[in-house]
């Protein structure tokens, strides 16, 4: 392999300048076109993950839907790989309505079931993605009233406006909402009497071995305090370990969601 050198001719090539950067440039933009092309081909599927009942861990309150994508030969794209990537593009908001559309159907089609989805600010504002939740609203079933939708704390204080008027107009056709990453975000205890949150999501962070962390403990107790002030029931995000689980249960969590209960499948 011969050694490149610096000429006039390459002096601009990104490569030279900073190769840290333009190798993840490279990966990024790698990402985006695998996730362009699964989603031009349809390979997206919602996996569940099972948030179940504090005390009867055996059953599942609802499930909250994670979008996945497949690459040419059938594997997982995980999403931590791409969704920091298109969050703020157009294939953000294009991951948003494939996402609600598969919850959409997958509501329609399976009696009792509640489900939970992911959804940016940015998409709620998106006049596609919000004539995709209005045609399947008004296809009947009263779907509404069994979708929750997951919004994250940044996302919900990025556009608040936004957020507030589209939970005003979503309450009376059933629609829930669960505030994600609660603690860890930008949110100030001040805005939520602002806005319509019917569930907490208290971010893994905290959660994680809080059986053994006292720091995390008053936090998780405080988070808790706040949300029953606030009439919203309580999620603790992340839940790895029995003793976690038990402590949870004993300090009011009202449902605990991780790998110990559970872990996404396709299937219901």
């Amino acid at each position: 392999m011969t050694a490149r050198t610096l000429t006039k001719d390459n002096a601009d090539d990104p490569r030279w300048g900073d190769p840290f950067g333009y190798a993840a440039t490279s990966r990024d933009r790698d990402t985006l076109t695998l996730v362009r092309d699964a989603l031009a081909k349809n390979r997206a599927r919602l996996a569940y993950m099972p948030i179940v009942l504090s005390g009867a861990q055996s059953r599942v309150a609802f499930y909250e839907g994670l979008i996945r994508v497949m690459d040419d030969g059938g594997r997982v794209i995980p999403a931590a790989q791409f969704m920091p990537v298109i969050e703020d593009t157009d294939l953000g908001r294009e991951i948003d309505i494939v996402t609600l559309e598969l919850a959409m159907k997958v509501l329609r089609t399976t009696a009792n079931l509640r489900l939970s989805v992911n959804v940016s600010a940015r998409s709620i504002g998106d006049g596609a993605w919000r004539r995709t939740l209005d045609t399947a609203l008004r296809s009947g079933g009263h779907l509404g009233d069994r979708l929750i939708f997951e919004i994250s704390e940044d996302s919900a204080m990025l556009l608040p406006e936004i957020v507030t008027r589209f939970m005003a107009e979503m309450q009376p056709l059933g629609v829930g909402f669960a505030l994600d990453g609660f603690g860890a975000g930008l949110i100030s205890f001040r805005h939520l009497k602002d806005f319509f949150f019917d569930l907490v999501k208290i971010d893994k962070g905290f959660v994680r071995n809080v059986a053994r962390t006292s720091d995390s403990q008053v936090i998780v107790e405080a988070l808790i305090t706040i949300a029953k002030q606030f009439e919203m029931l309580t999620i603790a995000d992340g839940v790895e370990s029995r003793d976690d689980a038990a402590f949870l249960e004993q300090i009011g969590v009202e449902c605990p969601e991780g790998y110990l209960f559970g872990t996404p499948r396709f299937e219901l």
